[in-house]
């Protein structure tokens, strides 16, 4: 039973830092992006392309689908996405929804549509026994990684200077713009690390999830449910949403593998039920 929950909360972890990028692009900048997925999808095909290609060693590759997945979503917030904040979020939908399709199009048409894999080193592989518990070691590099990434952004959007002022554009743009808030460049910034982190997301999750064209449509589903369960206005919310999601999933496939992912909608809805808004709000100015 302790393996089954070490390895739901190190699922968790990997759909927290998939999910949290998508709760700050929802949350902070009101915009419904369901492209999210694409970047993540982006992110683990630079991992494979630098471990297969330019042999890069695996965590070299991970800051490298970081920057590239960060430098995609710079580049696509200045050309396509800023038009579309001021439009509604059904627009928002659509046009995210058509740059999904276009990012699995393009990714069987350059990669293939097999299943790709990386090589852990020999220090991630494995197991070993702690106190009784089966500890997967990639699984235990997940949990320090994505834990100290939670600790810090927590800490970066309530105690910075930068994430003060991201708080105040969300909560009045035009007030900020006043003050000399350069609303539109820190938008940029946050779509940009909102890209990064779903880039490192999926290059992470290709040992647990594993990699072809359709991850985005496939995994679209469990960010929603991060972000909708945890809400969108703190970095604490999806965090906690993300791990009784992965103890869940995880627990009811091993335990009641009969029940598929009934398990994980059904806590949703009464989750949802119980906190419409959330498990954690942030209330605005």
């Amino acid at each position: 039973m302790l393996t089954i929950l070490f390895d739901g909360v190190a699922y968790g972890m990997i759909l927290f830092v998939l999910a949290c990028g998508l709760s700050v692009t929802m949350g902070l900048m009101n915009f419904v992006n369901l492209a999210h997925g694409a970047f993540a999808m982006f992110g683990g095909y630079v991992t494979v392309l630098a471990m297969q290609r330019l042999g890069l060693p695996f965590l070299w590759a991970l800051p490298a689908a970081f920057l590239a997945a960060a430098l995609a979503g710079l580049l696509l917030e200045r050309l396509v996405y800023r038009p579309m904040y001021a439009k509604s979020h059904l627009d928002q939908v659509m046009f995210s929804i058509g740059l999904v399709f276009m990012a699995v199009a393009g990714a069987d048409y350059l990669m293939g549509s097999s299943q790709q894999f990386v090589q852990l080193p020999a220090w991630l592989s494995g197991r070993f026994d702690l106190a009784g518990i089966g500890v997967g070691r990639y699984r235990l590099f997940i949990i320090l990684l994505c834990g100290a990434l939670a600790f810090a952004m927590q800490w970066g959007f309530t105690r910075t200077r930068f994430g003060s002022r991201l708080r105040a554009a969300v909560d009045d743009a035009r007030v900020a713009r006043g003050l000399g808030i350069p609303v539109n460049r820190l938008f940029a910034l946050t779509f940009a690390f909102g890209s990064g982190l779903a880039g490192l997301g999926g290059a992470l999750g290709i040992e647990l999830m594993g990699l072809d064209p359709t991850f985005p449509l496939k995994f679209m589903i469990y960010f929603l449910i991060v972000v909708t369960v945890g809400g969108t206005s703190t970095i604490s919310g999806p965090f906690f949403a993300a791990m009784l999601l992965g103890v869940a999933d995880v627990g009811g496939k091993y335990l009641v593998p009969q029940l598929g992912a009934f398990i994980i909608y059904a806590l949703m809805v009464v989750l949802l039920i119980t906190r419409p808004h959330g498990l954690f709000t942030r209330s605005r100015a």
